[in-house]
């Protein structure tokens, strides 16, 4: 096992049957987070391709969780190499983890947190796939993943999470993922797209969400299990830091909805759904690296300012010319270094560390390695994001053909569409609202 805290045998962790029960109901709400994500982004896009880009999540669920059994666990958080990378032999296929076998320094089996993290390791590749709808190669995608996760999330996730990793030792604060996360998908979805390039019709043509509703849903999955995404990365609930969390998530997320949306009317003249749902997104990325270390009036402030700087960010794609298609860049990359550096200025030194931002008179210490940790991510991940997508594109191909994206990436990549609107109009129930038809006009019908 990972080397972590050492302890005395009297005063050894011993396993936690509500800390257990606890995580293993974070674990499912953060699983839950990859199909809100599903709906989320498939609602944001044109019906021709909303199948695909359900998908391009679900199928995350798929894939990772295999390699996470395999080698996964073992390359994030096994013994520490050259503070870069981890491995352990009784991590590989998780076949050498006794069954009460505890996680260094906690009350939780190992099992528990393989199986939180790996819900991590899940939804990281998934937030990728938003930038690249309507024009990415479903088995492309599927490489990619399998490629991405084993060459960047896995190492980045040591970096920051596992003991001995260079971001750890460091001192960067990351409480549940802004770097590991956020900016790492943020930073791959910008490499990947500057390589494949813009969709056809691209500030040509309107690519409006084919349904609202569906968007809608899928931010109030987001933002539900995102309580188990946050609260949950404490491990354990017995000193309160998990409880300042949970409420440090609603009251961010609250914040960046409403920034976000006194932005929109003031530069827009409207008040929308779209808005409201990409808001509280922000809001949620932003304090997943910061919850942990400030107070809920500095949650405030951080919702606040991500959503303002998300919400302008989305529009640099039209100035700068990258079709980023559903705002990953400008709301994870954007939110997740926004909520990693206000960590700098607002941590107040009292809850999970004591560490202390610049307005609490701690100087700017905590800001410098908030940046390195940062920029170190964003500059790995861009870099062999691109040259990933770059070799793919060279070998195999990552885009579908014109045509193809043009008539509709669904029916080519999946044999199947979203809504079926080619049966007679009426149909089981016309019969059930209107008179019984004569026996003999009733087997016509049928017929």
């Amino acid at each position: 096992m990972a080397s972590a805290i050492t302890t005395l045998a009297a005063d050894a962790p011993t396993l936690s049957a509500a800390n257990t029960g606890f995580m293993l109901i974070c674990s499912a709400l953060v699983m839950l987070m990859t199909p809100g994500l599903a709906f989320f982004y498939g609602g944001m896009v044109r019906v021709k391709s909303s199948l695909n880009m359900l998908m391009m999540s679900f199928i995350s669920l798929g894939i990772v969780t295999i390699l996470w059994v395999l080698y996964g666990f073992s390359l994030a958080f096994g013994t520490d190499s050259g503070s870069l990378i981890g491995w352990n032999s009784d991590y590989v296929g998780l076949s050498g983890i006794g069954l009460t076998e505890l996680w260094d320094g906690y009350t939780i089996p190992v099992y528990v947190f393989a199986v939180f993290q790996l819900m991590f390791a899940v939804i990281t590749p998934a937030l990728i796939s938003g930038a690249l709808a309507d024009r990415v190669k479903f088995s492309a995608w599927v490489l990619f993943t399998a490629l991405w996760v084993t060459v960047v999330y896995f190492p980045v996730a040591h970096w920051v999470w596992g003991a001995g990793g260079w971001l750890f030792e460091l001192g960067v604060i990351d409480f549940a993922g802004g770097t590991a996360v956020h900016i790492n998908a943020g930073a791959a979805a910008l490499g990947v797209i500057l390589v494949i390039g813009k969709r056809v019709g691209f500030k040509k043509d309107p690519m409006r969400p084919h349904s609202l509703p569906l968007v809608m849903l899928g931010a109030g999955l987001l933002w539900f299990g995102w309580f188990g995404f946050n609260a949950g990365s404490w491990l354990g609930n017995d000193d309160g830091v998990g409880a300042v969390m949970f409420v440090n998530t609603q009251v961010a997320t609250a914040a960046a909805m409403l920034a976000w949306l006194g932005y929109e009317k003031l530069r827009h003249g409207s008040f929308t759904t779209l808005g409201a749902a990409s808001g509280a997104v922000a809001g949620l990325v932003a304090i997943t690296p910061a919850g942990g270390s400030v107070s809920p009036l500095g949650a405030i402030a951080v919702g606040a300012i991500a959503g303002v700087l998300c919400a302008m960010a989305v529009g640099l794609k039209y100035r700068f010319g990258y079709d980023d298609s559903l705002d990953v860049v400008g709301v994870h990359l954007v939110g997740g270094i926004a909520g990693s550096l206000l960590v700098g200025f607002f941590a107040t030194g009292g809850v999970q560390s004591d560490a202390k931002g610049l307005f609490y008179g701690g100087g700017l210490e905590q800001l410098g390695k908030q940046a390195v940790g940062v920029f170190s991510v964003l500059a790995y991940s861009l870099v062999v994001s691109a040259i990933m997508a770059f070799l793919l594109d060279k070998t195999i191909g990552m885009r579908v053909a014109e045509d193809v994206e043009v008539s509709g990436i669904d029916q080519v990549e999946h044999a199947e569409t979203a809504y079926d609107f080619s049966g007679a109009g009426g149909g089981i129930s016309a019969r059930t609202t209107t008179a019984p038809a004569p026996a003999a006009a009733s087997k016509k019908v049928d017929a």
